[in-house]
């Protein structure tokens, strides 16, 4: 809990952002904006412009989750699994800088290499909620993967383009299935944006309406004969499940959220109290000189 300027006790709620996300993001709304040395900076500006709103929203304790490079560990389980081959290379050189000027903002950054931002967040999140001091986590990002992190009331996925909230009864009315079969339901379904399949016949129709039912693939009965529920082509979706049962595992696994990745130690860390020392020099190189007074602005209301 901490005090707010009327001296009331306020809510005290973690914010955890996916950086990669924003960045992707800003860089395909933005309008092109080079540096002095010709380099690719508007996606950056962007999305630290976003961070010092939420500031100004009345956010306390933040914390930024940014993908080093586009590979991790899941690489290795499955071939077709999203890389950074085709990643243009204006966006994929701002990875390194966003995690230099959040730094620089004052923000605590979890910069993954061998997992994704996904786990930093995911992590963050278990973290975060497991320390009395929380009232709230809040998982921002649109990301259908996160949904699997959601906890009751506690720990909620936010929407902040669109402003919505999902709890663990949103998480339900949105997917049909509760958060902790979300990597079941990919696993069926597919993903096209991580790079795997799901398995064939079985889309999110089908695999919210099984799982709504027996919640985890391992539970859904082999003959279709007992199923309790009405499923079109159940018949065929069974034998399918029960020739690639493997596959979908597998799938599973590479849909499942890591919950300790190095992120924090303390939630206290998360806490923004003001930029560094270096925000006016790394301000100019993306050719925002305004940060340091908002910055400035912003620590006075802080201390």
């Amino acid at each position: 809990m901490w005090a707010s300027d009327s001296g009331e006790t306020a809510v005290m709620q973690v914010h955890l952002v996916d950086g990669t996300y924003e960045l992707f993001r800003h860089h395909f709304a933005l309008p092109s904006r080079a540096n002095s040395d010709g380099m690719e900076v508007a996606a950056t500006r962007g999305v630290v412009m976003s961070m010092f709103n939420m500031l100004e929203e009345g956010a306390t304790h933040v914390g930024v989750a940014t993908d080093r490079t586009v590979d991790s560990f899941r690489n290795a389980m499955w071939d077709g699994y999203k890389s950074g081959e085709d990643l243009d290379p204006e966006l994929g050189n701002q990875f390194p800088l966003l995690d230099e000027v959040l730094e620089a903002a004052g923000f605590t950054v979890f910069s993954m290499i061998e997992h994704e931002a996904d786990d930093g967040m995911g992590s963050a999140a278990a973290r975060a909620a497991a320390d009395k001091s929380v009232d709230q986590v809040l998982i921002c990002t649109p990301d259908k993967d996160l949904a699997q992190c959601v906890v009751g009331t506690r720990v909620v996925q936010f929407d902040r383009r669109k402003g919505q909230m999902f709890d663990h009864d949103g998480v339900i009315e949105k997917f049909g299935v509760p958060p902790e079969s979300i990597p079941d339901y990919l696993a069926l379904m597919g993903d096209a944006s991580d790079g795997f399949p799901g398995l064939p016949g079985w889309g999110a129709k089908s695999a919210s309406t099984v799982l709504g039912r027996y919640l985890h693939i391992e539970n859904i009965p082999a003959d279709p004969e007992t199923w309790d529920i009405q499923v079109r082509g159940a018949a065929k979706l069974a034998a399918t499940l029960q020739e690639q049962m493997e596959l979908a595992m597998l799938f599973r696994k590479i849909a499942t959220v890591v919950t300790d990745a190095p992120t924090f130690t303390k939630v206290d860390e998360l806490r923004w109290t003001g930029p560094q020392a270096n925000l006016a020099e790394v301000a100019a190189r993306i050719d925002a000189p305004r940060l340091v007074d908002r910055a400035a602005k912003l620590a006075q209301t802080r201390n």
